[in-house]
């Protein structure tokens, strides 16, 4: 018999030999060798808090990134690979208090996922490149694509133009 309890942060097994059956009935995936390679490997190029943005899908704190109220002329990149992601041109003032874009910069910037977390039901954006979390899409943004791209400013590199 499998034992579980309910604590504040989720489901815990207390039974070890049902560790396995637990994994299956709650999708809960181990890190392959690869993935452990692959996290130390972008430890060691990302700061702590680009770490947890990109790679864990953490969030910074709203009006705190340093591209949030940013005016500057330029492509904003993938923190991680480089992806262009964004041009400045369609970046405008959501009021959100994270950078915000109505439009992705081409069909290589980014991938789009139903995202359930948190009792919510959104769709996440990654970078298309690298799989690194950038934020979330909303369909409450300006004309001529009614979208808000609402994008964490440690997940972005700006590349000023000349």
């Amino acid at each position: 018999m499998m034992m579980i309890v309910r604590q504040s942060f989720g489901y815990a097994a207390l039974n070890a030999y049902n560790t396995r059956h637990y994994n299956e009935l709650f999708r809960v995936k181990s890190m392959t060798d690869k993935e452990r390679d692959e996290n130390a490997q972008w430890h060691d190029k990302l700061t702590p808090e680009q770490f947890n943005i990109c790679r864990l899908k953490a969030t910074e704190p709203p009006f705190t990134g340093k591209y949030a109220d940013c005016k500057k002329d330029g492509i904003y990149q993938c923190i991680c690979c480089g992806n262009p992601l964004f041009d400045s041109t369609t970046k405008y003032d959501s009021g959100s208090g994270w950078p915000s874009f109505w439009e992705v910069l081409s069909e290589q910037s980014v991938t789009e996922h139903v995202d359930v977390s948190h009792g919510m039901r959104r769709v996440e954006v990654t970078c298309k490149s690298c799989d690194a979390h950038l934020g979330h899409v909303f369909e409450d943004g300006p004309q001529p694509t009614g979208l808000r791209y609402c994008i964490n400013s440690a997940a972005l590199d700006l590349k000023e133009r000349s």
